[in-house]
């Protein structure tokens, strides 16, 4: 599968659109009027989710229209809509990505945070990098001792804990 400009400004256009209708839902909870001390606090964001929303809604018809023309005149080198946005071998590495950045968090909200850590750059290192596997988690071990020394011990800021920081006594 390829994706072309077209579909991509489509899927830019609607993803565009639900943050500014998940943003008037928010704004509504808080209050869009004005009250006797001035505006309430979801009165700015409802108007910057319009103006979202209306700029979606432009992108939309512009890429449907473009999208018709590209149809019935042959198409402009310079401006086709038709052209690959992101050819299927690119499309695979980022959903590649993606896929290890999902497990990431996944593993930082169950095992925590410094082994996710450990994991997610030992294997990218090993799998992308091309590092022996030892190696690649021996690199994201120190990453994330790295990472508990700045965070823990300089900037006194924790961390999220899984249930193997305690056994280690890190917690």
């Amino acid at each position: 599968m390829t994706v072309r400009r077209f579909h991509a400004e489509i899927g830019t256009a609607i993803t565009t659109g639900a943050l500014g209708v998940a943003a008037i839902i928010g704004a509504a909870e808080l209050g869009t009027g004005w009250s006797d001390h001035g505006p309430q606090p979801g009165y700015f964001p409802f108007w910057v989710a319009i103006v979202l929303i209306a700029g979606s809604l432009w992108n939309l018809g512009s890429a449907l229209v473009a999208h018709r023309k590209a149809q019935r005149t042959p198409p402009d080198p310079l401006d086709d809509p038709e052209e690959p946005f992101l050819p299927r071998q690119n499309l695979i590495r980022i959903a590649t990505f993606l896929g290890a950045m999902t497990a990431f968090v996944i593993g930082m909200l169950t095992v925590g945070f410094y082994v996710a850590a450990t994991f997610y750059i030992g294997l990218t290192a090993w799998r992308q990098g091309g590092f022996r596997l030892w190696k690649g988690l021996a690199i994201g071990a120190g990453f994330a001792v790295s990472l508990y020394l700045i965070f823990e011990t300089i900037f006194q800021i924790p961390l999220l804990k899984g249930p193997l920081e305690p056994l280690l006594g890190i917690y």
